[in-house]
């Protein structure tokens, strides 16, 4: 996991470390998608190895990311709302950060075949949503209405970091190098930096806390209850069943 999430940062943030061409080329997406959905497979790997997923917890995998795939294309598209992010919050803090890294991307592969939404996009935005289940899966303990406040401001922040990715993966291509958030190759580091935040002030600011608002609402409204069913089920399917040493019962002494 750790590997493919330093895939992620190098796919994302390669303006400030290199000039157009030598990374951001036509043939990068469709490699990243590949190594992508290798490291996909380790991860899962990894977790079935270590304990943390059966075949249960495969099977409650693929049903989220169907259930995500179908709830996707109810708000992309419509000021920013994302359905699928609450959903990847209350689940990678359940079933931990693998679980919630795998998640985000099967989900973004399975609603990009359903809605023809194939392109070189797709593994940014696999890329994006698998860091929002895996960070949910690191968050501090917490629970009852702290628990939920402490997702709900996490799902509102995600949906600001998710837009804020995905805009560096087009940012170098997309404005006028005439224009003053435009990406100029061997810039320092600093003045980089802040081009690119104006730039995505500037572009997506409003489409972003139309995602941020949706995560938080959502959350609030509907956390307890899923939080509630994915616990329950994580319960009676034993997923990361703690493991209990016992000291043996003495023997029984003959009465004979």
């Amino acid at each position: 996991m750790a590997l493919a999430a330093f895939l992620g940062v190098v796919a994302f943030f390669w303006p400030f470390v290199v000039a157009p061409g030598t990374f951001g080329s036509h043939s990068t997406p469709p490699l990243i998608f590949g190594v992508l959905l290798i490291l996909v497979l380790c991860v899962v790997l990894s977790e079935i190895a270590e304990g943390g997923i059966d075949s249960k917890a495969l099977a409650m995998l693929g049903v989220l990311s169907a259930v995500n795939a179908a709830l996707r294309p109810l708000g992309a598209g419509t000021a920013g709302i994302e359905t699928v992010f609450f959903v990847l919050v209350l689940a990678g803090r359940v079933y931990g950060p693998g679980f919630g890294f795998t998640l985000g991307c099967t989900s973004l592969f399975a609603s990009a075949l359903i809605t023809g939404g194939v392109g070189p996009w797709m593994p940014y935005q696999m890329f994006g949503c698998a860091f929002v289940g895996m960070l949910a899966g690191f968050l501090p303990r917490a629970r009852g209405r702290a628990e939920v406040a402490m997702l709900a401001v996490y799902g509102s922040l995600s949906g600001y970091l998710y837009g804020f990715l995905l805009n560096l993966s087009f940012w170098p291509f997309s404005v006028d190098p005439a224009s003053s958030i435009a990406y100029l190759p061997g810039l320092p580091f600093t003045e980089q930096w802040q081009r690119y935040v104006a730039f995505d002030l500037a572009t997506s600011l409003g489409w972003d806390t139309g995602r941020a608002v949706t995560n938080f609402v959502a959350i609030l409204l509907a956390g307890p209850a899923v939080l509630t069913t994915f616990r329950r089920a994580a319960r009676r399917a034993r997923f990361r069943a703690p493991v209990r040493f016992t000291k043996p019962r003495p023997a029984r002494s003959d009465p004979g």
